[in-house]
């Protein structure tokens, strides 16, 4: 209670699922009301629609920026107690065919935010990462794994009270843009055939909600160079293939029984199963009561952090890797109470309509 009240919060990436989840979650919390939010991002449309949405509400204000302008961030960043860098370039196969935008945006984008919040004193950073940077193959994981490098890095060389750095690492966030779910959404409206890269395949996944919560909640327990992962429930991607189909092919005026499921291989660089932690990362993590923290494995240059009180502090070790392959799945009931609950069963038409009522609130629009 009263963590943000009062405070100056700035979002880069503000147009994204995310960033604006996370905008929404803050300014309709009544007790912990802020005294502004930025919202920063380079989608001139998206920014637009967004800002209409509230237009009525002093203490937000939009702007479009480039986390690639230092300059820029300098200036947004005056008087900033809080932000969350939730702004990326996230698509596996976009970032290996343009590898020097990912590393502009993804690494030297991240530095800039460090750079930016540092001179201005602001009080802290957290840095949304992904899975897809514990051992990576792609181009996109590796920018994500060096943007955590920096982040501690950052957080290691702080002197007094200088701003603190941590890192978030999602799972699969099912709704987002680009996530599986509408991919097969929008192949069950069309009659199928639903496509899968691979029958084996798990993952994490976390719902929107969960997501943001993470971040809120690192935000307030972070001491310093930490990457915070959330214990999650595991899924098999053909259990939730044939589910969707089972669901709403029946909406969409299909038989389930006429739409097939087809395998095209695995992507380049696509793992059968996701890890959150790695071996390695175990003998420095300790275990709180919703998340895995890992701590830095190279500590404060000019100080020590004492990390021994963590609020929810169960285990100070950890014996094993979090890897999706072996993690016990959800049952496909399971797995059917988890969507609904997260109001990811719905048909594209059903959502609008939802959304119209206020019940989605802003994250559920097709404009964002």
């Amino acid at each position: 209670m009263g963590f943000f009240k009062g405070k100056r919060i700035l979002v880069t990436g503000a147009c994204g699922t995310i960033g604006t989840e996370l905008i929404s979650q803050i300014l309709e919390n009544e007790n912990d009301s802020p005294e502004e939010i930025i919202g920063l991002d380079n989608n001139e449309s998206a920014l637009f629609f967004l800002d209409e949405r509230y237009r009525l509400d002093s203490r937000t204000h939009f702007y479009v920026a480039d986390i690639q302008d230092l300059q820029d961030l300098r200036s947004k960043m005056r008087g900033i107690d809080f932000v969350f860098h939730t702004a990326a370039f996230k698509h596996v196969i976009l970032c290996e065919r343009s590898p020097e935008q990912a590393v502009n945006t993804n690494i030297s984008g991240i530095q800039n935010v460090i750079t930016a919040a540092s001179v201005n004193f602001v009080g802290r950073v957290i840095f949304t990462s992904s899975d897809k940077a514990v051992n990576p193959t792609n181009v996109m994981g590796t920018s994500k794994l060096m943007g955590e490098r920096l982040m501690t890095a950052a957080n290691s060389n702080r002197r007094g009270d200088g701003t603190i750095f941590a890192s978030t690492r999602f799972g699969n966030v099912l709704g987002s843009r680009g996530s599986v779910i509408p991919i097969f959404r929008n192949q069950i409206a069309k009659g199928g055939p639903v496509t899968l890269t691979d029958a084996m395949m798990t993952r994490f996944v976390m719902s929107i909600g969960d997501a943001v919560k993470l971040v809120i909640d690192s935000a307030k327990i972070a001491c310093g160079g930490e990457v915070f992962v959330t214990k999650m429930p595991v899924i098999r991607i053909a259990d939730l293939a044939r589910l969707m189909i089972g669901e709403l092919a029946p909406r969409y005026g299909r038989d389930p029984d006429e739409i097939g499921i087809i395998e095209i291989g695995s992507k380049p660089g696509e793992k059968l199963y996701e890890e959150l932690m790695s071996p390695e990362e175990t003998r420095r993590a300790v275990e709180l009561r919703d998340y895995f923290v890992v701590l830095p494995a190279f500590r404060g240059v000019y100080h020590e952090i004492d990390y021994g009180n963590c609020p929810g502090l169960v285990s100070s070790v950890v014996g094993n890797p979090y890897v999706s392959a072996t993690e016990k799945p959800l049952s496909v009931e399971e797995l059917r109470v988890f969507l609904k609950q997260s109001g990811l069963l719905e048909t594209a038409e059903e959502e609008e309509v939802l959304d119209a009522r206020g019940i989605y609130g802003v994250t559920r629009k097709g404009a964002l």
